[in-house]
């Protein structure tokens, strides 16, 4: 049960994170939070970090429902409940209902060093990334007879 409050207050944070960023900085402008992180309002109709643009919506929204659809059922049926299936299924769906309300994920962290900007990204894509590295790491640490 806590694993699901939890996928509900990040989806929460998500959204609320979003909301405000796009609210404080116009579209195609920044603000400036450190040396190295700025806040900006970016709309983005690809995947993860602007990959796959050139797809389309629709595409993603399917995906995204695939994607939490297996997380739920795996979920479900697991005792165990890993924190990175949590985030993989809290950052489908914190990224699933911008794409459902308005037609593009909304991004706002620009992380850079100088002139060289990684691409802007969200809490979503985070929660997506950190979700995946901790179940590839943790697929990787189970020993010969599946324990781990």
């Amino acid at each position: 049960m806590i694993m699901w409050a939890l996928s509900i207050i990040l989806v929460g944070l998500d959204q609320a994170s979003k909301y405000i960023a796009h609210r404080l900085v116009g579209p195609d402008d920044s603000a400036r939070l450190t040396s190295f992180l700025n806040i900006v309002h970016l709309n983005n109709p690809g995947a993860a970090f602007g990959i796959l643009q050139h797809v389309g919506n629709i595409f993603f929204i399917i995906v995204s429902v695939a994607a939490i659809a297996v997380v739920i059922v795996i979920l479900a049926k697991s005792q165990k409940k890993p924190v990175g299936l949590v985030l993989v299924l809290s950052g489908a769906a914190g990224n699933l209902v911008d794409r459902l309300a308005l037609g593009h994920v909304r991004d706002f962290i620009d992380v850079h060093a100088g002139s060289h900007h990684w691409p802007a990204f969200n809490f979503a894509d985070s929660y997506l990334s950190i979700g995946i590295a901790l179940l590839l790491i943790s697929s990787f640490l189970k020993t010969k007879d599946g324990q781990e």
